[in-house]
């Protein structure tokens, strides 16, 4: 396993980090958890025999069963691993039992801390914006749990990139705790935080945490236009439009082709490509079977050279929108002059 720092922090994670939000049994947003206690406890020790030492879930996993079972399965095994885990969504049918208020942040903590039995958090992050709570509200939550060892880095989950950037600079001007880590999707057939959220991020020093690397699958190549609907596969009932199919048919035919060079699989390709990334800390890898896990760890042997990275870039490269156009009118000669 390799390990990279978490954004500007001198937290040293694992390049793959096991997603929970399979554990537990329930619903959340459409997707169905189905990994009992048993198996998690399968998974989490095969990720931790093979050099992973992050895990990733949310209170709304698995309607809160995945925190349990994780913080079961870990047990003494706490101290050796690290935890991320997101709130916002909401938890209880009262109006205020949702969003990045004060009072939401810090009860979820608390709950958190105790569904996952641990006294501290070692990754916080609020898992989406909500449309009422001001800025300064929910930064002086969280400053007040990372003063108080509760959390020890912070960071946001689906936010637009202005204001995450208005918060991570607000924190600045408070001299507060800043944001280190963001989680975010990303693959090769959704690049759209290449627009925004990539640069500002790069700016800020923020650390990515790539949610659905694969797509919902797709990118493991079981997805044809002669099969579009495998039998059990996670797409036929959990998709959330964030891809092209017919271009995504496309992609898994050159992924394929490079697949077969380095003699594993479309899988394994696009994990890899996806750690080529500056921004890139950490890919957030779901799984059901040891197997699955064993098949996403095939990326950490895999080296694609410039050629190839390039080849898949193209693939589905970003076409520029204003005001992005406007950076192909700027200065020819101080262009030329940047220090690359």
């Amino acid at each position: 396993m390799k390990y990279k720092q978490l954004g500007n922090s001198g937290l040293i994670v694992s390049e793959l980090c096991l997603g929970t939000m399979t554990f537990g049994q329930g619903e959340h947003f459409g997707f169905q958890s189905t990994i009992d206690e048993k198996k998690a406890a399968e998974l989490v020790d095969s990720a931790i025999d093979n050099g992973i030492n992050f895990f990733d879930t949310a209170d709304g996993y698995g309607n809160g069963q995945s925190e349990i079972i994780l913080g079961k399965v870990l047990n003494k095994k706490r101290k050796d691993v690290l935890i991320t885990t997101k709130l916002s969504f909401r938890t209880g049918e009262q109006a205020f039992n949702a969003g990045v208020n004060s009072k939401h942040i810090i009860e979820q903590c608390h709950n958190s801390l105790k569904n996952l039995q641990t006294d501290y958090l070692d990754v916080l992050l609020l898992h989406n914006d909500d449309p009422i709570t001001p800025i300064d509200e929910t930064l002086k939550a969280l400053e007040n749990l990372v003063q108080q060892g509760k959390v020890r880095y912070i960071g946001f989950s689906n936010y637009q990139a202005w204001k995450a950037a208005a918060m991570t600079q607000r924190q600045k001007d408070l001299h507060y705790s800043p944001f280190v880590a963001s989680q975010m999707h990303y693959s090769i057939l959704n690049r759209e935080v290449e627009r925004e959220t990539i640069p500002m991020s790069l700016h800020y020093g923020i650390g990515m945490m790539v949610w659905s690397p694969l797509s919902s699958g797709f990118l493991t190549g079981k997805y044809t236009r002669d099969n579009p609907t495998p039998k059990d596969s996670r797409l036929n009932n959990f998709d959330l439009g964030l891809f092209d199919r017919e271009l995504g048919y496309t992609v898994i035919d050159k992924l394929t082709e490079i697949a077969k060079r380095h003699n594993t699989t479309v899988t394994a390709i696009s994990l890899s490509w996806l750690l080529t990334k500056k921004v890139v800390s950490s890919v957030i890898i779901g799984v059901s079977k040891t197997e699955q896990l064993k098949e996403n760890l095939a990326c950490q042997e895999i080296q694609l050279n410039e050629k190839e990275i390039s080849e898949i870039d193209e693939l589905t490269k970003l076409e520029p929108k204003y005001p992005a156009t406007f950076i192909n009118l700027q200065d020819p000669v101080l262009l030329n002059a940047k220090t690359k």
